[in-house]
């Protein structure tokens, strides 16, 4: 039993290890911050912070990123019972972070306001819209960070 944990602990410590020198590979520079300052709802303080929390913006899949954040929607079925879909987990302050700058990027950024009306008009609660919008600008980001560069605005 222990040599099994064993190899479990050597790969865990593998893929730390892995991920703190693909981290280091990728310095937060000043040209990030400013590519992600174009973005509506993101300013100086927004972007270093997403920067500096969530180190993995721009090298991952936008499915990824959503749950890393906690903004991928969660489904706990049980038997025939299906229930509503919900945000859990992820990174407490990188989604409160984001969600503040998705209340003004709901209004002024091109993408986003569209798809929060749109969902308000469906009749969904303005809260879901504005998490759908909020996703929206974190899959913005994550582009803007992988491609580097700026988001073609509508």
């Amino acid at each position: 039993m222990a040599a099994q944990s064993d190899g479990l602990r050597a790969r865990v410590v593998a893929v730390d290890q892995a991920l703190a020198a693909r981290r280091r590979e990728r310095p937060i520079g000043q040209g990030a911050a400013a590519l992600l300052r174009r973005v509506a709802g993101v300013g100086p303080v927004r972007a270093a912070t997403l920067l500096a929390a969530l180190p993995e913006l721009g090298t991952r899949k936008r499915q990824h990123m959503a749950a890393v954040v906690g903004v991928a929607p969660v489904t706990r079925p049980s038997g025939r019972w299906r229930g509503r879909a919900l945000i859990a987990g992820g990174r407490r302050a990188v989604r409160a972070t984001l969600a503040r700058g998705a209340r003004v990027a709901a209004r002024h950024h091109p993408a986003i306001g569209a798809c929060y009306s749109r969902l308000v008009a469906a009749g969904k609660p303005k809260k879901v819209a504005l998490t759908a919008g909020l996703r929206t600008l974190l899959v913005i980001l994550n582009a803007i960070r992988r491609q580097h560069r700026p988001w073609p605005e509508d």
